[in-house]
């Protein structure tokens, strides 16, 4: 019976990872990347020539050059000159440069994750449902407090959901970062193997002068004082774990003074509450940053690390991706029990079309809070 019970046990431990094939190395989802983008990139259709902007060029050497105009609400994506050089190979784990920034300022910021041409694919889809975008005109829904840096001077932010819902093609780039090969290592050294997608992600939109967001967040919430354990962010041994990690993909340039995306460095490991006016940016605004970034870079955040945005002040609309990622064993939000009726008849634990077009190691990171000594599946 006893060596009955070991073999059981022995084909279980191995089964997990054979069925969800996500013991993937890096190499790997990097080499499926590549040729993924290039597949879809001679799919794509032309779009009608309109106004360009010019675009940013990319710090690698030119290869070749690419144009794919893009329209837009309020301003045109498109032109995009630049290069579309051979990926890197992406490291397999954090950076100790990494380490230390995360640590000290609360946040980090990784170059070029997407390219010129997802970024320019990101457009496209997002302009072929621009019409579903949700302003947040109820005041309820409003984030800033009227005449603060925060709010702007006066049009609502719009809220696109349903980014992972959009077919294989259109939300293809959206799903990669799921387990895309640059931002693993991240994943796994702010959160631990197993991490997990706690919140439905969505895109953030902004026309010229439109709200921000007040400061929130805290390990020890900014407005009240509390501890907040649902956000709390630890280093111990040199072993970082942060409860809920913001992860914001800038699909536009977020230049100095435009606003967007803002944050008080160091904020993760303060332990009192703020003074007053600072969440609305009306005190102490020089301890709020709003750091610049690129079309394609991503901003890895402790939710723990006070943060907000500031009004929009660029004429070209503002659009970036906004997700959430816990470790394996936490769960803030309860998305994932909204699942339906599969393709297969199988209930889910998201909406059954998240789950298309995912390869192993995006699924695994679907998978509801639970530990990973219980045959999780993990990306190696």
């Amino acid at each position: 019976l006893s060596l009955s019970m070991l073999l059981l046990q022995a084909s279980r431990r191995t089964f997990a990872p054979a069925a969800f094939s996500t013991n993937l190395s890096l190499s790997a989802l990097s080499k499926n990347r590549i040729s993924s983008a290039s597949s879809v990139l001679q799919q794509q259709h032309k779009q009608p020539q309109s106004t360009s902007l010019t675009s940013r060029t990319s710090s690698l050497a030119v290869s070749r050059e690419i144009t794919n105009p893009v329209m837009n609400q309020t301003s045109v994506f498109s032109t995009v000159t630049n290069t579309e050089p051979v990926a890197p190979a992406c490291p397999t784990e954090m950076s100790e440069a990494e380490r230390y920034l995360f640590d000290l300022n609360g946040f980090v910021i990784i170059r070029n994750v997407l390219t010129p041409s997802e970024i320019a694919e990101v457009h496209a889809a997002i302009d072929a449902h621009i019409d579903d975008a949700i302003p947040r005109s109820d005041a309820t829904l409003r984030n800033a407090v009227k005449g603060s840096p925060m709010y702007g001077n006066g049009p609502p932010r719009l809220d696109l959901g349903g980014i992972f819902e959009w077919g294989e093609i259109e939300s293809r780039i959206f799903k990669s970062i799921l387990a895309h090969p640059r931002l693993v290592p991240l994943f796994h050294g702010l959160l631990g193997k197993g991490y997990r997608l706690d919140h439905i992600p969505f895109v953030l939109m902004n026309n010229k002068g439109g709200e921000g967001f007040q400061l929130h967040g805290g390990t020890v919430d900014c407005n009240s004082g509390e501890y907040n354990n649902g956000l709390a962010y630890t280093c111990h041994n040199g072993s970082i774990r942060s409860n809920l990690l913001g992860c914001n993909v800038m699909l536009v340039d977020h230049e100095p003074g435009d606003g967007g995306f803002c944050v008080v460095p160091g904020s993760h490991k303060s332990n009192f509450k703020m003074p007053p006016g600072m969440v609305d940016g009306l005190a102490h605004e020089e301890y709020i940053v709003q750091p610049a970034t690129k079309a394609g870079d991503v901003v890895l955040f402790s939710e723990g690390t006070v943060h907000g945005a500031m009004g929009w002040t660029s004429d070209t609309q503002r659009r970036c991706a906004l997700y959430r990622f816990a470790p394996a064993t936490m769960s803030y939000g309860r998305s994932y029990f909204q699942g339906d009726a599969g393709s297969e008849g199988s209930t889910t634990m998201w909406p059954s079309k998240f789950y298309e077009g995912l390869d192993d190691a995006q699924r695994a990171v679907l998978e509801p809070a639970y530990a990973n000594r219980l045959d999780r599946p993990n990306i190696r």
